[in-house]
C-alpha cells in the first residue's frame, strides 16, 4: 500500500514516481520514507515518459571533446547524454562528476541552435546549475538532463573548453 501523496503520482510495484510542481519527478518507496543512504535523483517528466516506451532504437551521435576530437557513438533511445558518454567510455575530461544528480555542471554540452530548439525545455534546477557552468552559451544544456530521441540521429554536440565542478567550488567556500 502506498502512502497518499498530494502531487500527481504514478504507482509502480513497491515504488511511486511523484511529480512535483517544479516539473521534477522523485522516486518514493512504499513507506514514504528515504533513508540517509538512498539516492534520490530529480529528472524531468520527459524522462519518465520515455522509460515506458516501446523497444528502443539506436541513434548515431557525435561528441566533440575539449581538444576538438570528434567521437561518434551509437546510443540507445531513452538514455541521457551523460550515460552515453559514460557507457561508451568517451574521453571527455572531468565529464559527469556528480553522476547526473544536478550537482556539478560538468556534463555541460553545447548544441547547434537547430537542435537546441527541438530539445525539451530545461527545468529550473538545470537552469540554476547552468548559470554556474564554464563557457555558458545560449544553446547550453546539461547532458544528464537531455534524453536521446530518434530525431537526434547524426547530431553533433560540443563540450566546452573547460570544466567547472560546482561541488568543488562550494567545498572551497565552505573551507574559508
Amino acid at each position: 500500500m502506498l502512502v497518499p501523496v498530494s502531487a500527481p503520482t504514478l504507482c509502480l510495484s513497491g515504488y511511486a514516481l511523484k511529480f512535483s510542481q517544479s516539473d521534477s519527478v522523485f522516486l518514493q518507496t512504499e513507506s514514504g520514507e528515504f533513508s540517509k543512504n538512498d539516492v534520490i535523483r530529480p529528472f524531468s517528466r520527459h524522462h519518465a515518459l520515455l522509460s515506458n516506451s516501446s523497444p528502443s532504437s539506436k541513434v548515431l551521435l557525435h561528441f566533440v571533446n575539449q581538444s576538438g576530437t570528434q567521437m561518434s557513438v551509437t546510443a540507445t533511445e531513452g538514455e541521457s547524454l551523460l550515460n552515453v558518454v559514460i557507457n561508451k567510455n568517451l574521453q571527455i575530461d572531468g565529464f559527469g562528476a556528480c553522476e547526473g544528480t544536478l550537482g556539478c555542471s560538468t556534463c555541460h554540452l553545447i548544441f547547434d541552435e537547430s537542435v537546441y530548439e527541438r530539445l525539451e525545455p530545461a527545468a529550473d534546477e538545470e537552469m540554476d546549475m547552468l548559470d554556474l557552468a564554464y563557457g555558458l552559451s545560449k544553446t547550453s544544456r546539461l547532458g544528464c538532463q537531455v534524453i536521446v530521441e530518434p530525431w537526434m540521429n547524426g547530431m553533433t554536440v560540443r563540450v566546452p573548453q573547460g570544466v567547472k565542478d560546482q561541488r568543488a567550488t562550494q567545498e572551497a567556500k565552505n573551507e574559508q
